[in-house]
């Protein structure tokens, strides 16, 4: 797996992912959500960075300039619910992509610890030789991931697969890295510690969707 690690270099990126860790500030669920929407914007300019282009003539008012243009056929599909802002930002930046969303989540079956993933929901666009770009803020245990990339019927064969996450815990890294062609791009804007025994990420941020959008029963 080819994997990205764009905070290494001090940026304004750095800024906003400390503000979305900040308990403080988490408080403000509007802000939340537009530093998770910025901090897609600056990943979708990086992952562009990678994609393909080709020359295009453009008249001007005073000419013609010779330049580029995207050429790949770009799919956003975002986990719910907490992949909605981070989506956000992608579409921002990629404004004639099309659009994904599916559903995932930990069922706790035994009311304990031990969990599955359940896919419950799918509205997702063919992907057949396009640049696949699969959005969620959070990468624990890498399960939700591997499980919505099987839902979504990879038969289908996409030019590429992109990974983008927010934070990330090396395990669900090597679990990806086990679980996934060799050929995907992952890309993570923080990479923290470790899991707790909960499958939390330490020292993370808490709950993405909860602090986007309210807690949920």
């Amino acid at each position: 797996m080819h994997i990205h690690y764009i905070s290494e270099q001090n940026s304004i990126l750095n800024h906003f992912l400390a503000q979305i860790r900040d308990i403080s500030i988490q408080k403000d669920s509007m802000r939340f959500r537009k530093n998770i929407e910025r901090i897609g914007e600056i990943m979708a300019y990086e992952l562009s960075k990678t994609l393909d282009y080709i020359p295009v003539a453009v008249q001007t008012p005073l000419g013609i300039k010779q330049t580029t243009t995207l050429a790949d056929h770009v799919v956003l599909c975002s986990i719910l619910r907490a992949g909605l802002a981070l989506h956000q930002g992608f579409m921002n930046f990629f404004d004639e992509a099309e659009n994904g969303f599916v559903s995932a989540y930990r069922h706790h079956y035994n009311q304990d610890d031990a969990f599955e993933i359940l896919v419950e929901y799918q509205a997702a666009p063919s992907f057949q030789d396009k640049n696949l770009i699969l959005i969620d803020p959070m990468l624990a245990t890498g399960q939700s991931i591997v499980a919505v990339l099987n839902q979504l019927h990879l038969e289908q064969k996409p030019k590429e697969i992109h990974i983008a996450v927010v934070i990330a815990a090396p395990e669900g890294i090597a679990y990806l890295e086990e679980h996934l062609p060799k050929e995907c791009h992952l890309w993570v804007a923080a990479l923290d510690e470790r899991l707790n025994e909960k499958n939390y990420i330490i020292p993370g941020l808490g709950d993405a969707g909860d602090l986007a959008y309210g807690s949920k029963l």
